[in-house]
């Protein structure tokens, strides 16, 4: 492998112009694409297998022509104090209001009248409005949602409090300055790491361009394939991710071969060849993790990885081919400005090299300590609770937080959190059922059946005594299913989030090892070592195990959650384990690939096992720890979303790259490989002999080279630069 790419990484600085006018031509053609591709919507959400999903299709299929997935609102209305909704005055304004609302939009299927519908508390104090639109939230226009909001604002203006919950306000999230911090620390910490601007711009413009290559291809298919609009979010974040790290380790790689006197289209070579082919390896780690997520068969993350790992795909293609490009354009600007003046490096031992020498004077303290560190803060991962979250986890300054708080202070805190009970059978099986449910311990009301117009099919609303994220309330929704019969349903947003969160925690241990052991296989190849992947692999459990802790710890218990901006704690988002394995997994393995390789490439070439670690590290840990810098900077950006979801996200990763770049890759793997010696690199003679020989490290390159320069080839003459 090292020797195609090789050639490949001179074929494409000889030709750049023609490299590059086809990645343009690429880029133009995927955004016309996206720009004459029909509108997408919002895929439909769904679970298979789970008894909501089936409870669902049976409404589907008993009630036609009825809106189950269309979005929902509830205008929540709350009289002065001393005053109730029951007054002339507030109902005249609530009657208005439904008059409103009715008229205001053709997208609105179904308004209730409190007045009419008992949605009025028994103290007189509360009522509200429930509306019912025919699509989903992600469909609704502007002047629906401005209809909404403008029947509020007019109540209000008599003097009632309105506050609106659901979700038909649900709006993307923003991050505020967060986000442009992260990017612009980015830029930052590539200067400083090459010293010159185009080194650093490079791998932001690459980045960029591969970005939209892939978001621009995932727009223009999303109407033909049903990606929907939110499938894009998770291919942006790794696309940009991985394809900052790809073309910063090539482009590090490119200088350093200069630095030994390679010409320009040789470094270019060399680079691809080398490096590159951990770029190649690093990139297949990644697609695993995230084409994996069809283990968890839901359609949404299915489509939501593959879409993904074709963006990492992209990214490695620009890789091996616009970089090398790129580099022949820049010429010498790539290099830092001492270089470009011809002035000596320093001789002086790096920070790589002074902490690998350290870390092999005392393996065991730093691998104890390491551990030990890692393992406490993955202490409060044994209290992990998951769920989904619900106006309850909501800033407090947002409407659907104040309606959530006064639907649970005028009805109860269930009333936030109904469930739909979906009862296959005729009128007396609706009324069994009915008896049932009342009887159990976290029922607090129930609604009387409504049969569907052929009487074979009921529909009953349940309300909880609890929360809806609450033990309590899971707990009702599985005593319901086992005491009611095989032909009583259980479905609603509650119990949809009930069976999405097991559905996760049951796909979480199968997609851990298909990842993982994949990736072991995988890694085997690259390393030629059983103890290589084997510590990889435990190394990186222990990093996520970690991040899970400290996730659970702020977001869950609550400390230090004012520093972060957590107004509420809870549960933790159900997709957020396999989510964080998925994504770390993924950004772990390129640390891994890059830092390692360099040691495995020295030790093939030579040296003992002390010895090639620290030169890894001379090599590698700067790059490495830029890299890390960088995807933290990115990741953190995300904790100043307004979302709860998106800053727990942007938390868990960040936090998760801190642990495995700095703790795991930087201080246990050097340490580990101290004391293993040689064995780290053993691999039994059958297993060698079986396993396919990709050259990763460019030992068969190295020797290629090595016969051509004896014959005047690529290597017979040499250009001195320092760097």
């Amino acid at each position: 492998m090292a020797s195609f790419l090789y050639k490949l990484g001179r074929l494409a600085f000889r030709r750049r112009r023609l490299v590059a006018l086809l990645w343009v031509a690429l880029l133009a053609l995927a955004g016309f694409g996206a720009a004459t591709a029909p509108t997408a919507t919002s895929s439909s959400f769904s679970i298979p297998g789970t008894e909501a999903q089936k409870a669902f299709d049976l409404l589907e299929e008993r009630f036609p022509g009825g809106s189950a997935d269309g979005a929902t609102a509830r205008v929540v209305f709350k009289a002065p104090a001393g005053g109730k909704m029951t007054d002339a005055e507030p109902k005249a304004v609530v009657t208005d209001a439904v008059g409103a609302l009715k008229s205001g939009s053709d997208q609105i299927a179904s308004v209730t009248d409190p007045y009419t519908a008992q949605a009025v508390s028994e103290d007189g104090s509360t009522a509200y409005v429930s509306v019912t639109y025919k699509v989903n939230s992600m469909e609704l226009t502007d002047a629906t949602r401005e209809a909404l909001e403008k029947a509020g604002e007019s109540a209000r203006e008599s003097g009632l409090t309105v506050e609106i919950g659901g979700d038909a306000l649900q709006a993307m999230p923003h991050t505020g300055a967060g986000e442009i911090i992260g990017v612009i620390i980015a830029g930052v910490v590539l200067v400083i790491t090459f010293g010159s601007l185009v080194a650093a711009g490079l791998p932001l413009l690459t980045a960029l361009i591969g970005v939209g290559i892939g978001i621009s291809t995932i727009t223009a298919l999303a109407s033909a394939l049903d990606l929907g609009t939110t499938t894009s979010t998770l291919a942006m974040m790794i696309g940009l991710a991985v394809g900052i790290d790809y073309a910063l380790f090539i482009v590090s790689r490119y200088r350093a071969e200069l630095a030994e006197g390679r010409k320009h289209e040789e470094a270019a070579g060399r680079a691809v060849g080398t490096a590159g082919s951990a770029v190649v390896f690093a990139g297949l780690t990644v697609v695993i993790a995230l084409v994996g997520l069809a283990v968890v068969n839901i359609p949404m993350l299915s489509k939501m990885g593959f879409a993904a790992a074709g963006t990492v795909v992209i990214a490695v293609l620009i890789a091996l081919t616009l970089i090398p490009a790129l580099l022949g354009f820049a010429g010498n600007k790539v290099l830092g400005r001492a270089a470009r003046k011809g002035r000596p490096a320093s001789e002086k031992p790096n920070a790589g090299t002074r902490w690998a020498r350290f870390v092999l004077r005392r393996p065991v303290t730093v691998l104890l300590v390491a551990v030990a560190g890692l393992a406490a803060v993955a202490v409060p991962a044994a209290s992990l609770q998951v769920g989904l979250p619900d106006d309850g986890s909501q800033p407090v300054s947002t409407t659907q937080r104040k309606a959530y708080d006064l639907l649970s202070d005028g009805f109860g805190p269930g009333f936030n959190g109904p469930l739909m009970v979906v009862v296959d059978g005729d009128e007396a099986a609706a009324d069994r059922t009915i008896e049932i449910v009342k009887g159990l311990d976290g029922t607090a009301a129930v609604t009387p059946a409504t049969p569907n117009k052929a009487g074979d099919t009921s529909m009953i609303t349940v309300i909880p005594k609890d929360r809806p994220s609450s033990a309590a309330t899971e707990d009702l929704v599985h005593d319901i299913r086992d005491r009611s019969g095989d032909d009583v349903y259980v479905t609603g947003a509650t119990a949809m989030n009930i069976d999405f969160s097991e559905k996760m925690n049951d796909a979480l241990l199968p997609y851990l090892a298909l990842v993982v052991g994949l990736a072991f296989l995988l890694l085997m190849l690259v390393f030629r070592s059983i103890l290589v992947p084997l510590k990889a692999a435990l190394g990186f459990l222990l990093s996520v195990v970690a991040a899970l802790g400290a996730v659970v710890a702020v977001f869950q218990w609550g400390w230090l959650g004012s520093l972060f901006g957590v107004e509420q704690t809870g549960p933790i988002m159900s997709m957020m384990p396999i989510f964080m394995i998925g994504v770390v997994f993924g950004l772990a393995m390129d640390y891994e690939v890059f830092l390692v390789t360099r040691m495995r490439e020295a030790y093939v070439h030579g040296e003992r096992p002390g010895e090639a670690v620290v030169t890894g590290f001379r090599h590698g840990a700067r790059v490495v720890s830029a890299a890390a810098v960088i995807m933290i900077a990115v990741f953190a950006g995300f904790i100043g979303s307004s979302e709860q979801m998106v800053k727990m996200i942007g938390f868990g990763l960040a936090i998760a790259v801190v642990f495995d770049a700095f703790v795991v890759r930087m201080a246990i793997v050097p340490a580990v490989l101290a004391l293993l010696g040689h064995k780290a690199w053993w691999l039994p003679r059958w297993l060698d002999r079986i396993l396919p020989n990709v050259d990763v490290e460019g030992e068969k390159l190295h020797k290629e080279l090595a016969g051509a320069a004896g014959t005047g080839g690529p290597d017979e003459d040499r250009e001195l630069v320092r760097v």
